[in-house]
């Protein structure tokens, strides 16, 4: 504690600058020991900052697991009427459309710039980059349904479909894991369709500097030309989660899990670019270099222009709370 007897005159090198800022502040609010208090408030942010970093994977997994025994609830309440109705499942994604929407912008603020580029009706093929968990593309796929009244479908790796209790969550939203077949034929129905080409290679091994981590991967270059459809990007500012693996472990297996960092409640802005328009060359294999090279350099210049890089959770955290 401060000696009374110390002042925070001038020449008075020996007193250190804060003591002197928390004796100013200890007079200018009438309190005595002042500095307890500010041991003590750091003290529970000691405390409470592991509980909370543990608070939100478990409440992000309890909510989709919350959503999933809703939809086998209201399965059974609707059996008899599923055999007559088409759109029995629209009344459940509904629901759980603004369940996810409610604790996104709660919980991160969460928004998305450039709605008006997803089309009201007819296909189109949206390209996004894959974070440690997609959590920010389920808010999306959320404020899309909302918005626009369309589910759009997802391509999922496979190891989604195994997870235990996710096969309903899986098809009442219309995830699949391919074949390119089934995704062009999807395009051509007039449904919007989601690939991250990067998948989970790309959650596990990206970092902070947000590197695109495609490989050889451009399925979804040859589906956009099959389908003859626009492509549409988009990329969030998210430092909600961040993933760290051990990229030559990662080189070696495909392990699906790695060693997951939750940041507590910052803000997720949503950005959708200007669609691509293909631009078909004479062969094949130039168009898929062609169409793979531009969405890349598109999905870029989306993190360039609205990505810090590298990632800061402070910075973030702060413009959660502007």
């Amino acid at each position: 504690m401060i000696d009374q007897n110390q002042t925070c005159g001038a020449g008075q090198d020996s007193v250190p600058y804060m003591i002197c800022v928390i004796h100013i502040l200890e007079e200018w609010f009438g309190v005595e020991q002042l500095e307890d208090y500010f041991n003590f408030a750091n003290y529970l942010l000691w405390v409470f900052t592991p509980l909370i970093l543990l608070v939100l994977p478990y409440f992000t997994i309890f909510l989709l697991y919350l959503t999933i025994i809703f939809l086998h609830i209201y399965k059974r309440k609707n059996v008899l009427k599923e055999a007559y109705s088409h759109n029995l499942w629209d009344g459940a994604r509904k629901t759980v459309a603004t369940l996810w929407d409610g604790h996104a912008a709660v919980w991160h603020g969460y928004e998305v710039h450039g709605m008006e580029k997803i089309p009201e009706d007819g296909p189109a093929l949206i390209i996004f980059y894959h974070g440690a968990i997609p959590i920010d593309f389920y808010y999306f796929m959320a404020k899309i349904f909302i918005h626009k009244g369309r589910t759009c479908r997802v391509v999922a790796d496979h190891f989604v479909f195994k997870i235990p209790g996710f096969s309903l969550l899986l098809d009442v939203f219309c995830a699949l894991h391919g074949p390119r077949e089934k995704c062009v034929e999807i395009l051509r129905s007039g449904h919007l369709l989601a690939i991250s080409p990067g998948g989970v290679r790309e959650a596990l091994i990206s970092d902070e500097t947000y590197n695109i981590v495609w490989g050889h991967r451009r399925g979804f270059a040859q589906v956009a030309i099959d389908a003859k459809v626009m492509g549409r990007l988009r990329h969030r500012e998210m430092e909600g989660w961040k993933g760290s693996c051990d990229s030559a472990r990662q080189q070696q297996s495909r392990a699906h899990s790695s060693e997951l960092e939750a940041t507590g409640t910052v803000a997720i802005p949503d950005y959708i670019a200007h669609p691509l328009f293909l631009c078909l060359h004479k062969t094949l294999e130039k168009d898929l270099d062609h169409l793979e090279e531009q969405t890349k350099n598109a999905v870029q210049a989306l993190i360039d222009k609205h990505q810090r890089i590298p990632g800061n959770i402070m910075s973030a955290l702060l413009e959660r709370f502007h």
